[in-house]
């Protein structure tokens, strides 16, 4: 076999399609694009448009609560500790925390702190610093010989606070 005679398999390889080159060709003048109108220009792009009838997702009803203030805890299993541990990426003489998870590069953004789970095995004797953690997790870190200490959630002050109240709703005259 030499260079010239490689070849693709049948079908592996299509033609591009030749558009605007007469009206032979099948696909000349309008190119594939029909008669002017706004889907025959370029940058065209109408998802969601029914031609001015109310589309279909504004006519469904809106169902169920967002709640704007949850917090956002990245998930990090035992498992993952212990081979970033094993790569040298984690250092199981110190303790662990959150800022030192996310720079070890086992979650990208830190958000409202880090929840651990049970998933995988650690065999490490580790001290880990991290808002939340499974029941299972903490056993099994303890189990391992280690400790895991949980941070206080973060308290919203202005909800805790008298903020916004009168000298006359406080009771005194």
């Amino acid at each position: 076999m030499k260079l010239n005679e490689i070849s693709n398999n049948p079908g592996a390889r299509h033609a591009r399609k030749r558009v605007g080159r007469g009206i032979g060709s099948g696909t000349g003048k309008t190119s594939g694009h029909g008669h002017k109108g706004q889907k025959a220009r370029s940058g065209v792009a109408i998802n969601g448009f029914e031609g001015g009838q109310m589309p279909i997702y504004r006519r469904l009803p809106r169902r169920g609560f967002w709640n704007r203030g949850r917090k956002h805890h990245p998930l990090v299993n035992l498992g993952r500790l212990q081979q970033a541990i094993d790569e040298g990426k984690l250092d199981a003489g110190k303790p662990i925390t959150e800022a030192a998870i996310c720079a070890s590069g086992l979650i990208h953004h830190l958000k409202d702190g880090i929840r651990v789970l049970a998933k995988g095995e650690i065999k490490t004797a580790v001290t880990l610093e991290v808002t939340g953690a499974s029941k299972a997790a903490i056993a099994a870190v303890e189990k391992a010989g280690g400790k895991v200490t949980l941070a206080a959630p973060a308290v919203d002050k202005s909800a805790k606070t008298g903020a916004g109240k009168k000298a006359s709703d406080s009771g005194e005259n």
